[in-house]
């Protein structure tokens, strides 16, 4: 399958991996090609400049336009505060009729950690891209774990969930065929209705980093355990 991945950082590139490895045909998108090839210092996290990191070759660097034409799935894996910026520069006309998995969080780091919310209680920003591209098919999901649990699940031990909600059933099953792909069983596949439910899951992540400061990795996750 023709997979664009719209994001150069460490969840971009994570899925992009895993994807490609998987046997897709995948694409990264950036907003400005030469600007992210020719960067030469790791970035605020740490992760390497991505002209250094880019270890498969068939994986390649197109504007965020390019890779939108590409793919027939497109992923958001832009930071959260520019994912609208980015899928604009994609165009509606590259995103109309696909699965657009919106892994993206709305989150803004200037005072600090734990991150806070740009955008929480009666709105999510996977509403916020559904309403500004009524003809994409948008499914949120993996955005309540660390980039790699989300592609290799099996990382954490035991029984743990990931969490789809989207309007349309068609792309969800999409989205669910390639979690499975990523190794998440259909047991830990919990599907949440409708859109809305987007905002539930995006609201998490301020949690995520408390608890993540508080054990000091982000290699945990969470498990729905029920009577």
């Amino acid at each position: 399958m023709k997979i664009a991945v719209l994001g150069t950082g460490m969840v971009g590139r994570a899925i992009a991996d895993r994807l490609s490895t998987l046997g897709h045909d995948v694409v990264i998108g950036t907003r400005d090609v030469e600007q992210t090839l020719a960067r030469t210092e790791p970035d605020r996290p740490g992760h390497l400049p991505f002209a250094q990191w880019q270890a498969h070759p068939a994986v390649q660097l197109m504007s965020f336009a390019d890779a939108g034409a590409h793919g027939e799935v497109v992923v958001n894996a832009t930071h959260g505060a520019l994912s609208l910026s980015a899928l604009e520069a994609t165009g509606a006309a590259n995103l109309a009729g696909k699965v657009l998995l919106d892994v993206g969080m709305p989150l803004d780091v200037s005072q600090g950690m734990p991150p806070r919310l740009t955008v929480a209680n009666t709105d999510s920003l996977a509403e916020q891209i559904q309403r500004a591209y009524p003809e994409a098919r948008v499914v949120k999901s993996l955005n309540t774990m660390h980039a790699d649990t989300m592609v290799n699940p099996s990382r954490i031990p035991g029984h743990h969930n990931v969490f789809v909600a989207g309007e349309d059933a068609e792309a969800k099953e999409a989205v669910k065929s390639l979690l499975r792909e990523f190794g998440w069983p259909d047991e830990a596949i919990m599907d949440l209705g409708g859109i809305k439910a987007a905002r539930a899951v995006e609201m998490y992540g301020e949690l995520l980093f408390a608890v993540a400061g508080r054990l000091g990795t982000f290699d945990f996750n969470l498990a729905i355990v029920r009577k």
